[in-house]
C-alpha cells in the first residue's frame, strides 16, 4: 500500500533516512502513528507512549515513569534506538552524556527512542530528510 501511495513513499524515504530506522520501524510509524508529523515534540511523544509522568504530591516526589501511548509503537522502536546509538553520531553523544550523568542504561534507551520519535515529527512536518549535523 505504501508504494501505492505517493505521499506515503515520500513519508517512509523521510523516516529511513534516519540513521538507526530501517524500512520494517519506518512502516510501524506510518501505520501506528499517521498523525506524526502534524503534532509538536510533547505530543508526538505522549502520543508513542515515551514522555516522562511524574508522581509527586506536595513534598513528596515518586519516581517519572512512561505509560499509556500505543505499546506496539515503543516495542517498535526499542530495537532501532540501539542501533541508533551505535551509528548515529548525534544520539550516541546523547546516549553518553545520559550515562555519564548516572542514568540507568534503559531509561537513556527510553530517551534515545524518544528523540527517535521527535526527529522523525520534525523531519516529516518540514519534508526533508535527515543531514547529520556539522560540527
Amino acid at each position: 500500500m505504501i508504494a501505492a501511495d505517493p505521499v506515503l513513499t515520500r513519508r517512509l524515504a523521510i523516516l529511513t533516512s534516519i540513521p538507526g530506522l530501517g524500512e520494517i520501524t519506518a512502516q510501524a510509524l506510518i501505520a501506528d502513528m499517521p498523525e506524526l508529523g502534524t503534532m509538536d515534540e510533547r505530543q508526538a511523544a505522549a502520543l508513542a507512549g515515551l514522555a516522562p509522568i511524574t508522581r509527586q504530591s506536595g513534598k513528596w516526589q515518586g519516581k517519572s515513569f512512561i505509560q499509556g501511548g500505543r505499546s506496539h509503537l515503543r516495542q517498535a522502536l526499542y530495537m532501532p534506538a540501539l542501533v541508533a546509538m551505535r551509528f548515529n553520531p548525534d544520539l550516541k553523544s546523547r546516549y553518553d552524556v545520559l550515562v555519564t550523568r548516572g542514568k540507568h542504561a534503559k531509561i537513556a534507551i527510553t530517551a534515545i527512542m524518544r528523540r527517535l520519535v521527535v526527529i522523525a515529527n520534525a523531519l516529516l512536518r518540514d519534508d526533508r530528510t535527515w543531514t547529520p549535523k556539522v560540527a
